[in-house]
């Protein structure tokens, strides 16, 4: 035997859920046209969470299986438009990304609270100006956002832990995270990101690393819930 064979990778709790309601629509329970039920019910129809059923609901969009209307509902596709996503390729659960953020970086900004110094503190603060007037203008600040975390990120000291802070920021340009950006993302919401950020840089001015911690993971906590209790009807 060679050592090509590979092993099927796991199917993600996402794809699962989203598998059980395209047997549903193929079974013809929900027909083409039809509104799906409300998202509780259809949780508890399931026995799935609402916030892996909303992913598997983003996937379902983005696969072409159903129409995410915002403020009406969620709707079957007359003619599903079937794109050649292969397993594993829309991304990483977003709940998990957050979570595998939220234990890293709360991991390094210890680390890099120790070790701050005035010039790293001077680029935070202007990566947070320019942040400010690209949201003040309308556009969304993503760059920024990523050179933020990374900043931080590499004033650890440990290149490893940036190089694993840049991979899980990156995984936002994902089928899945983008598309989730797309629904949930208003200039609201990175407002709401930028102030977060803020209290961040503030805990680092004042070298306070237990507060740089606590600030840090409340930024990715409240991230995760600005879109996890986004209704879509």
């Amino acid at each position: 035997m060679n050592g090509s064979i590979k092993t099927a990778e796991p199917r993600r709790l996402y794809q699962q859920i989203a598998d059980q309601i395209r047997v549903l629509i193929q079974g013809g329970q929900f027909p083409a046209g039809a509104r799906l039920p409300a998202e509780r019910e259809l949780a508890q129809q399931l026995g799935v969470s609402r916030p892996s059923l909303r992913e598997a609901l983003i996937a379902l969009e983005i696969d072409g299986s159903v129409e995410i209307r915002m403020g009406s509902g969620i709707y079957v596709t007359a003619e599903p438009d079937r794109r050649p996503w292969q397993s594993g390729s829309m991304g990483e659960s977003p709940l998990e990304l957050m979570q595998a953020r939220a234990a890293v970086e709360g991991a390094v900004i210890l680390l890099a609270a120790a070790r701050i110094t005035p010039e790293t503190l001077r680029s935070l603060r202007q990566t947070l100006d320019q942040m400010r007037t690209e949201i003040a203008e309308g556009r969304k600040a993503l760059d920024l956002d990523r050179l933020f975390h990374l900043t931080i990120a590499s004033q650890s000291g440990n290149s490893v832990l940036a190089h694993i802070v840049g991979d899980l920021f990156d995984e936002r340009h994902s089928p899945m995270s983008a598309q989730i950006r797309v629904r949930f993302e208003t200039p609201q919401t990175w407002g709401a990101a930028l102030a977060e950020h803020e209290a961040i840089y503030t805990a680092l001015e004042t070298r306070n690393p237990l507060l740089a911690q606590a600030m840090m993971h409340a930024h990715l906590e409240e991230s995760k819930q600005r879109w996890m209790n986004h209704e879509t009807r």
